[in-house]
């Protein structure tokens, strides 16, 4: 809003500029060039009738000063107001055709959000017990879609959820994502323990790249975070393949890393060989919030390079930016770190950023 009030003035600023350095030379110094680009920068900043009544102010200030100096002649005043006239109507085509490209990438924007809300919808707020909230920051604000995923849902064996990033860009990433958010809705109902979910979503993953062929059968993987909540939400299970471990927040706002006990490969590797991955059970009283995150949280550098370390600075965040005797709500949580993460990346994203928070409120 500040932006749009001090547009108008900027070529307002240019025409001032000009008649302060014509009447600060000598008379055989020209602030034409000056002029002229009062009208080209109102191009991309007024509609056309405020680049036309610049442009006319342009040309009524350049005669006046030629007049003053006594130059005004073929060379420095018929030849000076043509090219101003020229430049005015210049500037008028130039801001229809930005206005066309920006009327283009406003409908992209909008098709890649709808198209992002079927891909990855918002999760609920609330479920089971839990509150929830999730967050997708792309890498480019143009992108809208990319490869990072979050999935929770309620199933009759507890509150189950993934968070994952496929290998990747672009279609491609876009449809491994679809494959792996849809094999999670059908198998987080149907399978009976985490391992048979995990398996379940390995085998639909493996048969998605076979399908697409090329390097995709060959190379293609996702890593994941698949976890679950038993269903009295004491316990929180989790199954890390090759993903960010995630944090646990405690009621005294300490975070704790969830590492895995086994290190494990990404799902879709199971074609190079059988694998072991273990099931980490840890306890998740009342007051208790985990976040689960994508490496564009972890791999966030600073100038100096070093890696943003959510564990030390979202406690810091959080006391900071509570009141006292009052917790974060898991909304609070994830603006607190997305804002956090961009301010040590110097406003830079490197990549994709998928968050997701699950609080656990006070019966």
């Amino acid at each position: 809003m500040v932006q749009q009030r001090r547009a108008p003035w900027i070529p307002v600023g240019v025409i001032v500029l000009a008649v302060v350095t014509d009447l600060a030379t000598p008379p055989n110094v020209t602030s034409a060039p000056l002029l002229m680009a009062a009208p080209v920068s109102a191009a991309p900043l007024l509609m056309p009738g405020g680049i036309v009544a610049v442009g006319l102010v342009s040309m009524v200030v350049h005669a006046g000063l030629t007049r003053v100096d006594g130059t005004f002649g073929w060379h420095r005043g018929v030849a000076n107001q043509v090219t101003l006239l020229a430049v005015t109507v210049l500037a008028v085509l130039i801001n229809r055709t930005l206005h066309r490209q920006n009327a283009r990438t406003r409908r992209a924007l909008h098709i890649a959000a709808v198209a992002q809300r079927a891909v990855l919808p918002r999760p609920p707020s609330r479920l089971d017990g839990l509150e929830i909230a999730a967050r997708y920051v792309p890498a480019e604000n143009e992108a809208m879609i990319g490869g990072d995923l979050y999935v929770v849902q309620s199933t009759p064996h507890g509150t189950r959820l993934m968070v994952g990033d496929v290998r990747g860009k672009g279609l491609g990433a876009v449809n491994a994502v679809c494959a792996d958010i849809g094999a999670f809705r059908y198998a987080a109902d149907e399978a009976e323990d985490l391992g048979q979910l995990v398996l379940a979503l390995e085998r639909a993953l493996v048969r998605e790249g076979g399908r697409r062929g090329g390097l995709e059968q060959q190379e293609g993987f996702t890593t994941a975070l698949v976890a679950e909540f038993s269903t009295d939400l004491n316990v929180v299970r989790v199954v890390n393949r090759g993903h960010p471990p995630p944090l646990l927040l405690d009621p005294q706002g300490t975070a704790t890393v969830l590492e895995p006990s086994q290190e494990a490969p990404p799902l879709g590797m199971i074609t190079l060989g059988d694998w072991v991955f273990p099931i980490d059970s840890f306890s998740f009283p009342p007051g208790s919030t985990l976040l689960c995150y994508t490496d564009g949280i972890t791999e966030a550098r600073d100038a100096a390079g070093t890696f943003y370390d959510a564990a030390t600075r979202l406690p810091i965040l959080l006391r900071c930016g509570t009141r006292t005797g009052t917790s974060a709500t898991p909304s609070q949580t994830l603006d607190a770190l997305v804002r956090d993460v961009r301010r040590h990346a110097g406003g830079r994203r490197q990549d994709d950023q998928a968050l997701l928070a699950l609080h656990r409120p006070y019966a």
